[in-house]
């Protein structure tokens, strides 16, 4: 069995005790003393990784401020908003992201709440992002704080083999950028994905190919990508809840089932995923924009024009099969200044209504007497949109509006496009009036 120290890199010739699927850590480095040796039969073989850098937001405000370290932290809205993120310490507590302020204090009352500051942790990210690259062109970011990367081929190039490259980009990242993150380490994307969820925080996972099949048989189902909670019910209802189940069922059995996603459940069940890691990436966000004719301050304008907008980027996200997570609100002055504001919202999304709602504070706080020439409106952290539309808790009433937006859409289909609209469509947008 192969084996390095994470801490020193150096590599190990010794027996290796017996492994359950991913990295295990065990015994002490003879050259550094370190506890942190990863193990594992394929582990020099393997050259696709996620990289997820761990509780992002609310490491880098503790990076900031020492004082924090050992507190429970909070990044969020005040106390009628919604948590963004929360340090290991205040998970403990119960607090997890997109659960509602109150909520989070009522289970963490000693938490430090602080407000999200984007562009600082933006900064954080691209530093971040330029040190991957620095390994190799082979980089596809997924969002602010985590990516893909393809070490294929490079092992000649950094006289060492894609995982301990990785363990010293990790190192690298704490150094410079004063935050950790976790690895998973694969033979596709899928399951580099699946493995750096498996040791968090500054964790070091890997699957292989020779367990991949076992190890995901032993997994609930919500382990596949994509799978989420609306998916979980449809599933558990015919009675699959394991990966394993899945594995037992042909691939035009679970078409017939579930449509297009049967497909996807048939391959990534059995560890297939052919996605290759692509440099930048597909397209991360769909995004609209109108710039006016005259310059608008007044905030009932702003919202008329707010609303096609939104109905266009759903319109794209639908017909992609794509929903989306992060809603990013833009703005730009008179004078040309950009102003961006950014919100995360609670489950991803693809309505068209659940993005003006959730765009309206935002725009509420920028009707500040200043003249606008544009508003823009768009959505990322993007995933498949089988919960998309779904209930949960922070929205009981997200399953109607689901169903009448589908409703508009069917109609439109059979139509055309100006066959049936909202009321609020119908509005005239009013000339600016300050």
């Amino acid at each position: 069995m192969t084996a390095f120290c994470r801490d020193c890199d150096t590599v190990l010739d010794e027996a290796a005790p017996e492994n359950s699927g991913g990295a295990v850590k065990a015994g002490r480095c003879p050259a550094c003393g370190g506890r942190r040796i990863l193990r594992h039969d394929e582990l020099f073989a393997l050259a696709i990784a996620h990289i997820d850098c761990d509780a992002f937001y609310a490491s880098v405000e503790k990076r900031d401020d020492p004082e924090l370290r050992d507190k429970p932290v909070i990044v969020g809205g005040g106390r009628r908003g919604v948590v963004s993120a929360a340090c290991y310490i205040a998970r403990i507590h119960g607090v997890h992201s997109a659960m509602p302020m109150f909520k989070a204090l009522k289970a963490c009352p000693d938490a430090v709440v602080i407000r999200p500051d984007m562009a600082k942790y933006q900064t954080v990210g691209r530093q971040i992002r330029r040190m991957m690259e620095d390994l190799t062109p082979a980089v596809e970011p997924i969002s602010i704080d985590e990516a893909f990367l393809d070490l294929t081929g490079t092992a000649r190039l950094h006289g060492a083999p894609p995982a301990v490259v990785l363990a010293g980009l990790v190192r690298r990242i704490r150094r410079e950028a004063g935050v950790t993150a976790s690895v998973g380490l694969s033979y596709n994307k899928f399951l580099a994905k699946v493995a750096s969820d498996l040791d968090k925080p500054h964790g070091f996972s890997v699957v292989g190919r020779e367990e991949a099949r076992a190890f995901l048989a032993r997994q609930p189902v919500g382990i596949v990508w994509g799978v989420g909670k609306a998916m979980r019910k449809k599933l558990a209802r015919d009675g699959i809840r394991t990966v394993g189940q899945l594995q037992g069922l042909d691939e035009r059995e679970l078409q017939a089932r579930y449509g297009s996603i049967g497909s996807r459940l048939y391959r990534f069940s059995r560890g297939e995923d052919s996605r290759r890691v692509h440099r930048g990436g597909a397209a991360k966000s769909v995004s609209s924009e109108t710039t006016f004719e005259e310059d608008l301050s007044d905030a009932a304008a702003l919202e008329t024009r707010l609303w096609p907008l939104c109905e266009a980027v759903s319109r794209r996200m639908k017909a992609a099969e794509l929903a989306g997570r992060t809603l990013t609100l833009k703005l730009k002055t008179s004078a040309f200044r950009t102003r961006t504001r950014q919100r995360r919202l609670g489950e991803p999304t693809q309505l068209a209504e659940d993005m003006y709602r959730a765009a309206l504070p935002m725009l509420a706080g920028e009707c500040d007497g200043t003249a606008f020439r544009l508003i823009g409106i768009g959505l990322s952290d993007l995933s498949p949109p089988d919960d998309a539309g779904e209930a949960d808790l922070l929205d009981p009433d997200t399953r109607r509006r689901a169903a009448v937006e589908h409703t508009l859409d069917a109609v439109r289909d059979k139509l055309g496009r100006d066959a049936i609209a909202k009321g609020r469509s119908l509005r005239t947008p009013r000339r600016n009036s300050g």
